[in-house]
């Protein structure tokens, strides 16, 4: 999501909802955002960092401080550092709807969306909205190039290999935004997951994590993974959810309809960001990425999410898969009865499989895109229209707004 396009819709989410939640990893710009918005408020704002015991301390008196600036946004970051202030937000809420005029907002903050989806969703329902803050997309990077930067070779390309992470994307060092990443790894294996209150093995959830970049968009089986980890596959499938919840791994769900096909039903997980990916598998350059055998469900997983970031939340991605074969890399579904079906080739020139065309007779396809790594839009067999990425997400866009 565009920075502009975040802060106009948080801003819009603000103006219909008593509180929102800004969620997303850690470094992804959640601060920055909020304390911008924070500054343009026209009633006055309050920022409060529950990771500084100073500014812990001011809700030593939570209620106390809230009404105080019942009239202003309060911003709260890293709420899962106070989750008990869950309690009296929806108290602080009911009373300020009470009251005559206008009245403030709450913006709340958090790194991963476990303790803050859970006690929301307990205290706040019916009063809160929720708006993710991913990493860079390749349409936020090729509008910050500037006009004879060859976006597609310095920014696409170095946005799929470092990923879109701020800190990453923007070191001009490989050596160094590789670094980056590590620690950026480190510090969620060991600090995260015991602040989250997550009770893991942290080797385990190191050696599981890699393992699953190793089998990036592959479907997931819990019997091979424990087998592999000396676990059960009740524990496996605890781990996935870990970091599905700490917004780290895409689960992508397969598509169910009522095709009379035999359909695949377990889940394609993939690392979100391509420069966390690559970082678990030691990959610091392009042609170090470019000889891997990851690399094409590499770029399937970068295009996916810059596809549904596109979205912005309006639409729901699936896969699908017969038992036979036939094989869509990402449904869209729009509306019910309203879906687009996405292939996904790392080639220039790209060619499709007879699969993908069933499939998306099956599941009856109102469009049928295939993105490429290449620059050019040019139309193939059977409707399929083929397009770079740039102008995928643009076509998701328009939809989004007819």
């Amino acid at each position: 999501m565009l920075a502009r396009e975040a802060f106009e819709l948080v801003n819009t989410r603000l103006m219909h909802f008593d509180s929102v939640a800004l969620i997303g990893p850690r470094q992804v710009g959640k601060t920055t955002l909020a304390r911008q918005i924070a500054g343009e408020w026209s009633s006055g704002a309050k920022y409060l960092d529950l990771e500084n015991p100073a500014d812990r301390r001011l809700l030593d008196d939570p209620a106390a401080y809230l009404s105080t600036y019942a009239s202003q946004l309060i911003v709260l970051d890293e709420i899962h550092r106070a989750p008990e202030i869950f309690q009296v937000l929806r108290g602080q809420i009911d009373e300020r709807r009470r009251m005559p005029g206008e009245t403030g907002r709450f913006l709340i903050l958090g790194s991963a969306s476990i303790d803050l989806l859970r006690q929301s969703s307990e205290n706040l329902a019916g009063r809160i909205s929720y708006v993710e803050l991913a990493p860079f997309t390749t349409r936020e990077v090729s509008r910050q190039s500037s006009p004879s930067e060859d976006s597609s070779a310095n920014g696409l390309d170095r946005l799929w290999v470092q990923g879109g992470f701020p800190p990453s994307y923007l070191r001009d060092d490989e050596s160094v935004s590789l670094r980056w990443r590590t620690d950026f790894i480190q510090t969620y294996l060991e600090r995260d997951l015991p602040q989250f209150g997550l009770q893991v093995s942290t080797d385990r959830m190191d050696l599981f994590w890699r393992m699953i970049s190793n089998d990036q968009g592959e479907l997931f089986n819990a019997q091979r993974y424990a087998r592999s980890l000396g676990v059960s596959g009740h524990t496996v499938s605890h781990y996935l959810d870990v970091l599905h919840k700490l917004l780290m791994l895409r689960v992508l769900r397969p598509w169910y309809a009522n095709t009379g096909k035999r359909l695949v039903k377990s889940p394609r997980p993939y690392v979100r960001d391509s420069g966390i990916l690559h970082a678990l598998l030691g990959l610091r350059t392009m042609d170090d990425l470019l000889s891997h055998p990851v690399a094409g469900k590499s770029w399937e997983g970068f295009v996916i999410e810059n596809l549904i970031s596109s979205t912005t939340g309006r639409a729901n991605p699936y896969f699908y898969r017969t038992g036979a074969g036939a094989e869509i890399d990402l449904v869209l579904e729009f509306a019910p009865g309203k879906c687009w079906a996405i292939e996904i080739k790392l080639s220039s020139a790209p060619t499709v499989d007879r699969g993908f065309y069933n499939a998306t007779d099956d599941i009856g396809a109102e469009r049928r895109i295939l993105v490429h790594k290449g620059k050019d839009l040019f139309p193939m067999r059977h409707g399929v229209e083929a397009m770079p990425l740039h102008e995928a997400m643009n076509e998701v866009s328009a939809a989004l707004n007819e």
